[in-house]
């Protein structure tokens, strides 16, 4: 592995308080000889004092902007709105390469700077499968928060809990009425996390996959009282609900969350809605008669910050220890490089100036 200076960022989204790196796992990137730098970040589920601990350098939250330049700045949501010019090599979830909003200004700063985005999205083999998500616990959340709402018991705001405590209030209590649930995209990693709180809930749910959606049910889809999209659509597809479907009389479906929060993209398989909903108002009412409600949270898995921070440092990890430029992170760059070019934000100089 070439030298590598890590920058463990602060990030700036209030209600995001998972990180990529843990620090047991931080210990083992310090102890191989990469240079560590973490920023201070009160919200973060552990304390910087862990990171200090294990060797790492402590510095102020936001203080990446004037980091080394050959540092690999790590975060997992959101930048900044400043700088407008991004000089730094990143790894986080960027969301700009299924034309999102905002995608295109996000991929001129890093241009205008002469950075590169390294989506943990795209970090995936050569068979294109992720290597490392949050995807089982997004899917978890997903199932859990739909069925508290459907039975009238999700309170609002949300707060960060442990899985123990999550589980104890997904059992049914009596006087319960039974209903129905349908996972799409039930066998990935979102997919399966969502099954396995339902089943949690005291629900056997309807498993929907790749067979499934390809020649859609649609009064099937319809019949079932929640439906939980886990779904990460790749190509465009004919959408799962519509909006002639809200006012259908005969829908019986009553909850609905979308776990993949693709709104806004032309991949989206549910584009009845136009924004995600938030910790503090968690559900929205899509249709009043019959009514229709939406959870579409876009970071799930922080309200089991510590759960799913373990576990997603742990796949992240191995990967960490042999940065460099080729394998997953080499595709990483090239997916960068082919979605400025397709938005015609990158030339042929910026792109020969890039490595990871």
């Amino acid at each position: 592995m070439t030298e590598l200076h890590l920058w463990l960022r602060h990030e700036v989204r209030p209600t995001e308080r998972r990180t990529p790196l843990v620090p047991s796992d931080a210990r083992r990137l310090v102890d191989s000889g990469v240079t560590l730098t973490v920023e201070e970040a009160p919200q973060r589920i552990f304390p910087v004092s862990e990171y200090e601990a294990v060797g790492a350098r402590v510095v102020p939250a936001g203080s990446w902007v004037s980091a080394p330049a050959g540092a690999v700045v790590l975060g997992l949501k959101e930048l900044p709105d400043d700088p407008a010019e991004l000089s730094h090599r990143h790894v986080f979830f960027g969301h700009a390469y299924k034309r999102q909003p905002g995608a295109e200004a996000l991929l001129r700063r890093f241009a205008a700077g002469g950075g590169a985005l390294l989506d943990l999205e795209y970090l995936v083999d050569d068979h294109g499968r992720r290597l490392a998500a949050f995807g089982y616990w997004a899917g978890y959340l997903g199932a859990a928060l739909a069925v508290l709402q459907h039975r009238g018991r999700l309170a609002a705001p949300l707060a960060p809990t442990a899985k123990d405590d999550l589980d104890a209030i997904l059992r049914p209590l009596p006087g319960d009425e039974e209903f129905t649930a349908l996972v799409i995209g039930a066998l990935g990693r979102s997919g399966r996390g969502a099954r396995v709180a339902l089943r949690a809930a005291g629900i056997d749910p309807a498993c929907w996959d790749l067979d499934e959606t390809r020649d859609l049910d649609r009064p099937a889809l319809l019949a079932h009282d929640v439906l939980v999209n886990c779904v990460l659509a790749t190509t465009p597809v004919p959408p799962f609900l519509r909006e002639a479907d809200l006012g259908d009389p005969a829908r019986r479906l009553r909850t609905l969350c979308d776990v993949t929060c693709d709104v806004g993209s032309p991949l989206n398989v549910l584009p009845v809605y136009d924004r995600t909903t938030e910790w503090t108002e968690p559900v929205r009412r899509l249709h009043k008669e019959p009514p229709l409600d939406l959870i579409a949270i876009d970071n799930l898995p922080s309200l089991l910050p510590r759960e799913s921070s373990a576990d997603f440092s742990a796949q992240l990890l191995p990967l960490l220890l042999e940065f460099g430029t080729g394998g997953a992170w080499g595709r990483c760059l090239d997916r960068f490089r082919d979605a400025s070019r397709e938005l015609g934000v990158l030339d042929v100089a910026q792109e020969e100036a890039r490595d990871v």
